[in-house]
C-alpha cells in the first residue's frame, strides 16, 4: 500500500510537518480520527493549519513505523482529557491565573490564560484548556465540592 504523503516529521517547534505527494509542505498538521470509537485505526484525516484536509490515511497500520508513531503520539496528546475532581487553589481571580487542581490522574498546577479557555458544554460540563494545551474535562461542575464551585464561579 502506498503512503498518502512523502514524509511526516516534527519541526523545531514540535509541530507536525507533512510533505504532500505533490511536494507542498504543510506545517502544523493535526491528525483527526474519522471514527474514534468504532474504528480508531481506520480512516484518519491529516488536517492542515487552515482546517482543510491535506492527506487521508485509510489504515494507520499501513504507514511506515516512524510516521505512524508520530501520529499516535499526537493523537494521545490530543485525546488526553484528565477529569478535574477538585479546584484546590487559584493565584488570583483575574487572568492569567495559576490554578492547582486534583484530577483522576493526579494533582498539578497550570496557567489559565483567559476566561475563554473555559468552554461551557451542555448539562454543566466544562472543558478547561491549560496554557500547555492539556484539556481538563469537568463532567458536572454542579457536583464539585463547595470550595471548588466557589472558586470556579469567579471565572464563569
Amino acid at each position: 500500500m502506498s503512503t498518502p504523503f512523502q514524509s511526516l516529521h516534527r519541526d523545531a517547534f514540535g509541530k507536525l510537518v507533512l510533505v504532500a505527494l505533490d511536494g507542498d509542505t504543510h506545517v502544523g498538521v493535526t491528525p483527526v480520527r474519522a471514527h474514534p470509537l468504532s474504528a480508531p485505526d481506520e480512516g484518519l484525516s491529516l488536517v492542515g493549519s487552515h482546517g482543510h484536509e491535506v492527506a487521508w490515511v485509510e489504515r494507520l497500520a499501513d504507514l511506515p513505523d516512524a510516521a505512524r508513531e508520530l501520529i499516535e503520539v499526537e493523537l494521545r496528546q490530543r485525546e488526553f482529557h484528565p477529569q478535574m475532581r477538585k479546584l484546590l487553589a487559584v493565584s488570583t481571580f483575574s487572568t492569567p491565573s495559576q490554578w492547582t487542581v486534583e484530577t483522576d490522574v493526579g494533582s498539578f498546577d497550570f496557567l489559565l490564560r483567559s476566561e475563554e479557555d473555559i468552554r461551557r458544554l451542555d448539562e454543566g460540563r466544562l472543558m478547561i484548556t491549560t496554557s500547555h494545551g492539556v484539556q481538563l474535562f469537568v463532567p458536572d461542575r454542579w457536583s464539585l465540592d463547595r470550595h471548588s464551585k466557589r472558586l470556579l464561579e469567579r471565572f464563569l
